[in-house]
């Protein structure tokens, strides 16, 4: 039997974010200046969650989607550098009540995000969302995943901040082996209003000059709170002449990273699989209705009992 999918097409008609790179004037440092509000909004509109649920999964979303965009020609930490098709997975288990936060994304910076408990909304005394408590104490996975490539590569740490951006700077240096700092910063307006983000990932390149690397150091610990930062409205050219005040910038590129999950009624009724022969023999016969819901989107399918019967191995 088949049906028509008003959900065929790919959930990727989001309002997309901004993200700038560049590099500093003597090619040392890269750096990369994320404005993400839209691709939370995005993934809000799909599933929604409470405040510090959706705080985490901002955060979550921009720092792989930096980590994840690939790099020009002039960025690349060595000659093999090539990630024009990498996929990266970000993943977060931690003993908060959060418990696992996911977020996937493309080279072109089209990404997507769940987290295990969306109701979370724990608090510090000022009102503002308790990530660090959220998560709690864990360890935070980064898988690289190149088509063609063998078995993809993966770096895990220990959680030591809970803020997530803390948390892919030290996996940074410690799994790829670079110096880097990274800033995440979300604000959402009481009552589920606007969404503001914004993020940064700076990475020193081999054979930098070490004044300019101090200096761009000294400008990363006196950037204000990203959130704030994003609440006032400032671009993605503005935070990275932040970054790079005093050292100057080559060549600024933008790219445009959007919410995109690829699911499909196909995948969906794939995954009917895993529920296992015999369950699946008695829903056919007591003739049940499944649903698949999408955890990245929130988008269900509903699947009858002859297309669970086609499931079957000796169907």
């Amino acid at each position: 039997m088949t049906h028509p999918d008003p959900a065929s097409r790919q959930v990727s008609d989001a309002r997309p974010g901004v993200l700038v790179r560049s590099l500093s004037a003597s090619g040392g440092v890269a750096v990369r200046a994320l404005l993400g509000g839209p691709l939370l909004e995005a993934a809000l509109d799909r599933r929604p969650m409470a405040g510090t649920a959706a705080d985490a999964l901002g955060r979550a979303l921009m720092g792989t989607v930096l980590l994840a965009v690939a790099p020009g020609d002039d960025e690349r930490i060595d000659a093999d550098d090539l990630r024009q098709d990498e996929q990266v997975q970000v993943q977060i288990r931690g003993q908060g009540e959060l418990e696992r936060i996911v977020a996937i994304s493309d080279a072109q910076g089209r990404v997507r995000g769940t987290v295990s408990n969306p109701g979370s909304d724990l608090r510090l005394r000022d009102g503002q969302p308790d990530v660090a408590r959220a998560i709690g104490l864990g360890s935070i996975s980064v898988i690289r995943h190149r088509p063609g490539v063998g078995q993809p590569y993966s770096g895990t740490v220990p959680l030591t901040s809970g803020e997530i951006a803390g948390d892919l700077t030290l996996y940074l240096a410690e799994s790829e082996q670079t110096p880097s700092a990274m800033g995440l910063g979300v604000s959402i307006a009481p009552g589920g209003g606007a969404v503001e983000a914004a993020g940064f990932l700076v990475q020193q390149l081999p054979d930098a000059d070490p004044t300019e690397v101090s200096a761009i150091e000294r400008n990363v610990r006196s950037v204000p709170p990203l959130s704030r930062l994003a609440r006032a409205g400032i671009t993605a050219d503005d935070l990275l002449d932040l970054l790079l005040e005093g050292v100057g910038s080559r060549e600024r590129h933008q790219e445009a990273p959007v919410f995109h999950c690829p699911c499909t009624r196909e995948r969906a009724h794939r995954s009917l699989q895993l529920l296992g022969r015999e369950e699946l023999r008695a829903m056919v016969r007591e003739e049940i209705q499944q649903e698949v819901k999408c955890e990245f989107c929130g988008r269900a399918y509903e699947f009858g009992p002859d297309e669970l019967g086609s499931v079957l191995p000796d169907a």
